[in-house]
């Protein structure tokens, strides 16, 4: 599916669980600046379900305010996408 057009790629920079058995999916901006949550059911995830990028609009977007979160979160998307092409299932 394209982007639209003032869609931001971001990259998976963070994958984790919570007591309600779901998926959370965290997608951070190359810069580390911004972030994109996901959720989803554990039993709805499938091997193509979780790529290594992902288009979405900037009003989806967070802006992360701790400087250390940030470059983590910049260092990870820059591995992600250094190691995988945007629609690589991860």
């Amino acid at each position: 599916m394209p982007a639209e057009r003032d869609d931001v790629r971001v990259w998976l920079v963070e994958r984790g669980y919570n007591n309600r058995d779901l998926i959370i999916l965290k997608y951070a901006t190359p810069d580390g600046q911004r972030l994109f949550r996901k959720e989803l059911a554990a039993q709805a995830v499938d091997a193509g379900s979780v790529t290594a990028a992902r288009d979405v609009s900037p009003d989806n977007l967070e802006a992360v305010d701790d400087p250390e979160l940030r470059d983590r979160y910049a260092d990870e998307a820059a591995r992600v996408a250094d190691e995988h092409d945007p629609d690589d299932p991860i």
